[in-house]
């Protein structure tokens, strides 16, 4: 029988990275596939060259070379977790941060101007977060509450992307998905030690469990994090990653690794995993 082949897209990769994925590439070996790292690259790509050579691509990190290569992939036909288009949409708060609304899910107010001193006058209505519109991992986000805090930020040429501040505990709930499994890690924010990026984990309310399964049928698919915050009892969704890092979640490259395997066998088969996520992404192109 035909062993599955599995090549990850990653931003970078070394067996004594902190990160999740060299214990997934492992695991996932243990499993029966054949798992290649095929970004990062060791040197140059001959872009022609270039093509499907595994049933399915990880892609783990949506920026830079990885997501390109798997822009490149995906329009020879590969089989990508997740795919393209809801990666790249994922990847972009401007796009997914409409996509969750028109869903029906509970974003904060979302602003977007070319200048900040565009938004001066929702100050007058209270704090704002500016956050990069491409950006990941809570990096150089910022909670603007005057008119001179709001005078030092400096977005470039990007574009401003602002939501409505709303206080919570000292929390974010983070929650994970991985097929049909919801996972909760409580994580301060923000994060400087390895024991505040694992986490506490929680037990999920009914009530989120509905928000982050929302957050999955708004993009179609099943392997996600959400990071959500609760003020005053009312959670919003303030952000989505494709493939996040799953710290705190017991077990977490067992449980990846079986499902990057059951997915490699379902593309062998002639059905790409997650073929809905495709459709969904082409269907809000208009965003």
């Amino acid at each position: 029988m035909r062993r599955v082949r599995v090549g990850f897209l990653l931003p970078h990769y070394s067996q004594k990275s902190r990160s999740l994925m060299p214990e997934v590439v492992r695991a996932l070996g243990e499993c029966g596939a054949l798992v290649d790292v095929i970004h990062p690259v060791d040197g140059m790509v001959d872009l022609s060259k270039v093509r499907v050579e595994h049933d399915l691509y990880v892609l783990r990190h949506t920026s830079g070379l990885s997501l390109s290569l798997a822009g490149a992939l995906h329009a020879l036909g590969a089989a990508i977790v997740n795919p393209y288009p809801v990666s790249a949409a994922l990847r972009d708060k401007i796009i997914a941060s409409r996509i969750l609304q028109a869903a029906g899910i509970r974003i904060p107010a979302t602003y977007l101007a070319s200048r900040p001193d565009e938004l001066l006058a929702l100050l007058d209505l209270g704090p704002l977060v500016i956050k990069p519109y491409q950006g990941a991992g809570g990096h150089h986000v910022r909670i603007i509450r005057s008119p001179g805090e709001l005078a030092e930020v400096n977005c470039g040429r990007d574009p401003v992307f602002a939501q409505r501040y709303h206080a919570n505990d000292g929390y974010d709930r983070k929650i994970y998905a991985i097929g049909g499994r919801l996972f909760g890690v409580k994580k301060v924010f923000p994060r400087r030690t390895e024991e505040e990026k694992q986490g506490e984990p929680f037990t999920l309310t009914p009530e989120l469990r509905e928000v982050a399964a929302s957050c999955g049928r708004a993009f179609g698919i099943d392997l996600y994090g959400v990071d959500i915050i609760e003020s005053e009892g009312t959670p919003y969704v303030v952000d989505m990653c494709s493939i996040p890092g799953f710290k705190g979640i017991p077990d977490a490259p067992r449980l990846l690794a079986e499902y990057f395997f059951a997915a490699a066998e379902q593309a062998a088969q002639g059905e790409p995993p997650q073929t809905a996520a495709l459709t969904v992404a082409a269907s809000h192109a208009h965003v």
